[in-house]
């Protein structure tokens, strides 16, 4: 028999959760911790559509551009939806394709990570990795993909404003949200 702190995850391990939001609210971090917390695995879609293509997101969209990079993006989420539950990072325009959004909808809990702009400027500015950001203002990046994704990113199952908090406070956000939406009657 489990023990009775494991017990109470164990709906929330019956199916995978897919992270969106945008770039820099914690998906990668936060959903590492959030697999540990309820002893999933974990799997980042950026790390393995790198994987998969043998070079940096960076490299994809400068060689093939970012249409090529969504559309092995979608393949890639795809074939993990197709694995057993685990918590997904998705990157921050995934959720826009209508149908790597069909697929995270039927066969995954999605959750949307949102945070105030001025926190998630802050926090891109610390790297150059992100290819949505070179020779741009971090800030204005940020207003014109929240005007667009932001009523996207509301169609998910789940939405946790986290704020500027650490991560494990996140992760607690993450855990009751997911426990009232499991526990809510189908609609």
């Amino acid at each position: 028999m489990a023990p009775p702190s494991m017990d109470r995850y164990e709906p929330l391990r019956r199916r995978t959760i897919a992270l969106v939001g945008l770039m820099g609210v914690g998906k990668s971090s936060v959903g590492r911790r959030l697999a540990n917390a309820l002893s999933l695995p974990f799997r980042d879609a950026d790390a393995e559509v790198e994987a998969a293509a043998g070079r940096s997101i960076s490299d994809i969209f400068a060689d093939l551009g970012e249409a090529a990079f969504r559309d092995g993006e979608r393949r890639v989420i795809s074939r993990l939806l197709d694995q057993p539950p685990h918590v997904l990072a998705t990157g921050g325009g995934a959720f826009m394709n209508d149908e790597t959004r069909a697929l995270i909808k039927s066969r995954a809990v999605s959750v949307w990570l949102k945070t105030d702009l001025e926190t998630l400027a802050r926090r891109v500015s610390r790297k150059d990795t992100r290819p949505l950001l070179v020779g741009k203002d971090p800030m204005e990046v940020l207003k014109a993909q929240a005007e667009t994704r932001y009523p996207v990113y509301a169609q998910a199952d789940v939405t946790v404003e986290t704020g500027d908090v650490a991560h494990h406070v996140t992760v607690d956000q993450v855990i009751r949200a997911l426990t009232d939406y499991l526990q809510e009657p189908a609609q």
